[in-house]
């Protein structure tokens, strides 16, 4: 029988996890954070069954962080490769790139990645056109939001990988 795990791809919370979106991560085995995230209480909140992966943003700083969480802050890193069941998810923020041409950059960089995720831009994304898959699951906080908070929740096998999308309205 094949191992399924749940991910919830969530980013750009900035402070602020929407509680709908922290219910359904909850339901995941891992949660994995595009950046931006606004502090040690978003990484708390994100704990499901497994584990957090998170990485840093262009606002995950000393300026938005506070300041007795510096250590924390330290401890996040720009990028981050999440092996999972049928291949590895590639983790960055987005911000290194311009917007023009980005899905084909993330491509590039990421060439052996089953998919890509990121963050930055907070507007959601499933690019499955070709592999990898570049996905971004929009802002999971108040900020810019688009349309309400939204994330993605992955389900990965060894043999198939799915998406879901999670948009809420504005509360």
């Amino acid at each position: 029988m094949s191992r399924v795990t749940r991910v919830a791809l969530l980013g750009d919370t900035h402070g602020a996890l929407d509680a709908r979106i922290a219910d359904l991560i909850r339901q995941c085995d891992i949660a994995v954070h595009t950046g931006d995230i606004g502090g040690a209480a978003i990484l708390e909140a994100l704990r499901p069954k497994l584990s957090v992966f998170a990485i840093r943003g262009n606002n995950d700083d000393q300026k938005h962080w506070p300041a007795d969480e510096y250590d924390q802050l330290c401890m996040l890193v720009e990028r981050q490769i999440v092996a999972l069941p049928g291949g590895a998810l590639a983790v960055i923020h987005g911000h290194q790139w311009p917007a023009k041409n980005r899905v084909q950059r993330l491509r590039d960089e990421f060439p052996k990645a089953r998919a890509v995720v990121f963050g930055h831009s907070h507007r959601l994304l499933v690019d499955k056109q070709k592999r990898p898959w570049v996905l971004n699951p929009g802002a999971a906080g108040r900020t810019r939001t688009y349309g309400g908070p939204s994330c993605l929740v992955l389900t990965a096998s060894q043999n198939r990988w799915s998406l879901q999308t999670q948009r809420f309205t504005r509360s």
